[in-house]
């Protein structure tokens, strides 16, 4: 067959570990075979962020701004462990899933990926819920520190020109006593409300949104009130989707998620999603079949799976040693990455594409061909049979060529 052409590069950041392997294994199987890909290769590798003192990812974000489109592979955040694991590194680098969010202004949306087979353990979750997370600030950007005496401490701003100053006090206190500060800023909060109500209508879903303003009053009631003001702009084309947009307080959506059907937009603050996210992964299946993708406000998106490296499978892999990796996310990934593009660039042909490889990948799991992982998820009765990561990709592969004639 003659391969799908491409017009418009998207960008392609390459990982670590055994997502790395796979990456490599979707490209060779699933994507060359059918596509005349283009992309802008950029190697976040950890080894390759230290030798180029992590430019590489500014560079690989600042190519996703230009191109509109990119598709990620799982990378390794080091920790001390990690240090030590790799002593040719020279700094504990930073996130870099944290870096690219920070540089396109993003939003991330978690979606699982859903099969009959494997019902969710709430029963009445009958489409996916999709978390949207404010990646910037509250907890993960805040300071702290520990006191041992007694004493009061206070909270100052001063601005910079010298006009504003406001101080309050946080508590007086009689003994050792843990302190926090923490912050958002207006523009972060006004471009995740953007990416939510953009995303929604891009979606067709409903969108919810949750916070505890009752009790931070002026904190959370912040982003009650921005997000008021930025929906004004879009709620007449929510009006003619017949979508809707929803605020409630995060502990009676909690009671309404556990009690809806799904099928809507969760928009949650950066620790609220940190922690739903999860949940809602695990409750519908498994991390490894949950897809992530990074829209910001003006519209450019970054699609990548939900989970890490795979490292345990990874040390199996350099031993020789076959593993049943589950790949699902990550081919996800590629095929929501190569419509986007095609969407942009008018080509029917690679959107169609993209929509064929994932129904590929549904034959193969209603087939019960299954890595290990999903196979002790099955509901009872359903025959499935465990299969290793590269049997798992050529089943794909096999209906895929299959569905492109």
């Amino acid at each position: 067959m003659e391969k799908i052409k491409m017009t418009t590069p998207l960008v392609e950041m390459d990982g670590d570990e055994m997502t790395r392997i796979l990456w490599a294994m979707i490209k060779d199987k699933l994507i060359l075979p059918f596509v005349d890909l283009k992309t802008e290769y950029y190697d976040l590798s950890l080894l390759h962020r230290n030798e180029t003192k992590d430019q590489v990812t500014v560079d690989a974000a600042n190519a996703t701004k230009k191109y509109g489109v990119a598709v990620k592979c799982a990378t390794i955040t080091p920790n001390k462990q990690r240090m030590e694991e790799y002593p040719q590194l020279t700094e504990m680098w930073k996130s870099p899933n944290g870096t690219i969010r920070s540089i396109l202004d993003g939003t991330v949306f978690r979606t699982p990926i859903c099969i009959d087979a494997i019902k969710p353990v709430v029963k009445n979750w009958k489409k996916p819920i999709t978390i949207a997370r404010h990646a910037y600030g509250d907890v993960y950007k805040s300071v702290d520190f520990v006191t041992e005496k007694p004493g009061t401490c206070t909270m100052t701003f001063k601005s910079d020109d010298g006009t504003e100053e406001k101080t309050v006090t946080v508590q007086k206190t009689d003994g050792p006593t843990v302190w926090q500060g923490a912050h958002n800023k207006d523009k972060s909060i006004r471009s995740f409300a953007r990416s939510c109500f953009q995303y929604a209508l891009d979606t067709k879903q409903d969108l919810w949104f949750s916070t505890k303003d009752t009790i931070a009053k002026v904190y959370d009631g912040e982003f009650k009130k921005i997000f008021e003001e930025e929906f004004e702009g879009y709620k007449a084309k929510f009006e003619e989707l017949g979508i809707t947009y929803f605020y409630t307080l995060i502990d009676d959506a909690v009671a309404r998620v556990i009690r809806s059907q799904g099928g809507y937009i969760w928009a949650c603050k950066n620790y609220d999603g940190d922690v739903m996210s999860d949940m809602v992964s695990t409750a519908f299946g498994s991390l490894a079949m949950m897809t992530s993708v990074l829209v910001a406000p003006d519209g450019t998106t970054e699609y990548e799976a939900a989970h890490g490296t795979v490292t345990k499978h990874y040390y199996k892999h350099l031993k020789g040693e076959k593993t049943s990796t589950n790949s699902m996310a990550t081919i996800f990934a590629w095929s929501g990455a190569l419509r986007k593009r095609g969407e942009l660039d008018g080509l029917a042909g690679l959107a169609d594409y993209a929509n064929k490889l994932e129904e590929a990948c549904f034959d193969a799991l209603n087939a019960g061909i299954m890595t290990k992982d999903l196979v002790g998820l099955v509901e009872p009765g359903f025959e499935a049979r465990a299969v290793n990561s590269e049997e798992f990709l050529d089943a794909i592969a096999e209906r895929l060529a299959k569905k492109l004639g």
